[in-house]
């Protein structure tokens, strides 16, 4: 799948035909995405006890066919091809040849691999033996 997460898309068929929007999951094996704020839902909850029936919205997945890339250049739909220069692999769009760039989140997981690097300094070495004893 061309398609990755914090891509901008447009909806091109069904009820939320022309709605935009990021993708929020990406689900490979059905090849459905997940988009922010698209196709809600809405769950009835029945009550139970010492709790009232409730209306929950969800948000469901849509096929991956029927969304495309919004082109940064023009702002319009557009499919996604590939350009290799070198040994980079580089994700483009079709109608104005611009690299596609996700609006990429502060890493989660870059923040955790520094996280267990400062664990790791942190810990303190084995210098001093508890049969040595300093005196003042």
């Amino acid at each position: 799948m061309k398609l990755k997460v914090n891509d901008p898309v447009v909806v091109l068929t069904g009820k939320d035909r022309g709605k935009t929007g990021t993708i929020a999951k990406v689900l490979r094996k059905t090849g459905r995405i997940m988009i922010e704020g698209v196709n809600k839902q809405i769950r009835h909850i029945k009550g139970r006890e010492g709790k009232p029936g409730e209306r929950v919205e969800i948000y469901a997945s849509i096929h991956a066919s029927n969304v495309a890339i919004v082109d940064a250049k023009t702002g319009k739909p557009s499919r996604v091809g590939y350009k290799i220069e070198g040994n980079t692999k580089t994700r483009i769009t079709k109608k104005s040849g611009e690299p596609i760039i996700a609006g990429k989140k502060t890493g989660e997981k870059t923040v955790k691999k520094a996280e267990k690097k400062t664990s790791a300094e942190k810990t303190p070495a084995k210098s001093a033996k508890k049969t040595d004893v300093v005196e003042s």
